[in-house]
């Protein structure tokens, strides 16, 4: 029973030391991902479309 008190003073203790991103770092890191992912989903429907297009020319 010891050893899990100690691991959780530990962690305690650990998590004193992070230092935590401020609300602007957080919202503008959002801001990157919702970009990014709306370029990736639009490049990748784009390369869809083609592939698409290439196989019913086919056949």
């Amino acid at each position: 029973m010891g050893k899990i008190v100690q691991f959780f003073k530990e962690s305690y203790a650990e998590l004193r030391k992070v230092v935590w991103p401020g609300k602007d770092d957080v919202v503008s890191s959002v801001a990157v991902v919702i970009i990014s992912t709306v370029i990736v989903a639009a490049i990748l429907g784009f390369v869809d479309m083609l592939l698409l297009l290439g196989v019913q020319a086919v056949f």
